[in-house]
């Protein structure tokens, strides 16, 4: 079927055109898109910061109506309102131990341009193959994604699914990594790195927990947004002490949890200063190539303090993407007021104001 997507053939360059998109397999699903949210990873896909073998359609939090299904689809139907998120190859031991997000082949599943059997769906004019990016490629009017990082969205109509896009990646990798990495006890405290939609959803996802101390480091902006999300103090990361204040807040003692979120390396250190004695750390952020400074007795070893890493929050999206949409309609998670809307024709400018901080979460609106 010919279809309209965003196609990238050159470096930070996006293009609209008429492409052929394939049937479904056997295991896939077809899905008209409803909206798709921005987020900085497809900036970085589109300007090769993370490389990828261009022509290639982004577009990694896709949410739509499913059109058509494969044979051997379960638990999925024409007419159900979804949300496409991460793939995994199904096969590797953390696959099978439930942990995709630890798939052996995690690169390539997410930015390799193909699906699950190693083929692509998509076409250009010209016949040649067109990569996707997360298994779905959603900056399209329609997208192909196989039923394992396809979810079914319980909810009644296309403005809730449309301000939910962002369950697919970012605010399930804040959220996530709070609630399934770190799982804080109530009454503990953490320090938020990072005030953008990734740090907001761990924001949230403290408050949800029961952190009685949720300390919000911003840069330009993001200030009110954490105050909203549920941050109890705010620290300006360029206009002050942030070691100092999360001392002063904290007694003396230090955050038992961090999560950075700003794609700052040297936040990392200081992050590591702010912790207290047995504190965990979590890095989710996407930089370049980059030299961390780390005193490892002082910061690490001595206070025995546990730095690690989550990619989309440590979750399994067929079981943690449910418990987001529960969480949102009982006014846990207000991801909405994050929202701004643009029609698909306007991505370039969506794009634009992704990478310049002037809004949160751009949604792309089919």
């Amino acid at each position: 079927m010919k279809i309209t997507a965003a196609v990238t053939r050159e470096k930070g360059k996006v293009s609209f055109e008429t492409v052929e998109l394939a049937e479904p397999k056997a295991n896939e699903v077809l899905v008209k898109m409803v909206a798709c949210g921005i987020c900085h990873t497809d900036i970085a896909v589109i300007e090769q910061f993370l490389p990828v073998q261009f022509p290639y359609v982004a577009g990694h939090e896709g949410v739509g109506i499913i059109e058509k299904v494969g044979s051997g689809v379960v638990g999925l139907k024409v007419g159900d309102r979804v949300g496409m998120s991460f793939p995994s190859c199904g096969e590797c031991d953390n696959c099978k131990d439930s942990k995709p997000y630890a798939c052996e082949d995690n690169f390539t599943m997410l930015f390799g341009g193909n699906y699950r059997d190693s083929t692509k769906r998509m076409k250009g004019e010209d016949g040649a193959d067109i990569g996707i990016m997360f298994g779905q490629g959603s900056f399209a009017t329609y997208a192909i994604a196989d039923q394992s990082n396809t979810v079914k969205i319980d909810v009644d109509n296309d403005e809730d699914l449309s301000n939910l896009c962002s369950l697919g990646c970012g605010i399930q990798t804040g959220a996530g990594s709070v609630l399934n990495r770190m799982q804080p006890r109530p009454g503990t405290s953490i320090a938020i790195f990072g005030c953008g939609n990734v740090g907001l959803g761990g924001i949230m996802a403290a408050k949800i927990a029961g952190c009685s101390t949720i300390i919000a480091v911003h840069g330009r902006r993001g200030r009110d947004e954490a105050l909203e999300a549920g941050a109890t103090h705010v620290i300006h990361g360029r206009n002050e002490d942030v070691t100092a204040r999360i001392k002063e807040i904290t007694g003396g003692k230090g955050v038992n949890y961090a999560l950075e979120s700003a794609g700052v390396p040297d936040m990392v250190s200081t992050m590591l200063d702010c912790m207290a004695r047995e504190g965990t750390a979590v890095l989710v952020s996407v930089t370049g190539p980059a030299t961390i400074p780390v005193e490892l007795e002082r910061q690490i070893m001595n206070p025995s303090v546990t730095v690690t890493g989550a990619v989309e929050g440590c979750s399994n999206p067929k079981v943690f993407i449910p418990e987001l949409v529960r969480f949102y309609k009982e006014g846990r998670l207000p991801i909405k007021k994050l929202n701004k809307i643009y029609d698909f024709k306007d991505l370039e400018k969506a794009l634009h104001d992704c990478h310049e901080g002037t809004v949160i979460k751009p949604i792309l609106k089919f």
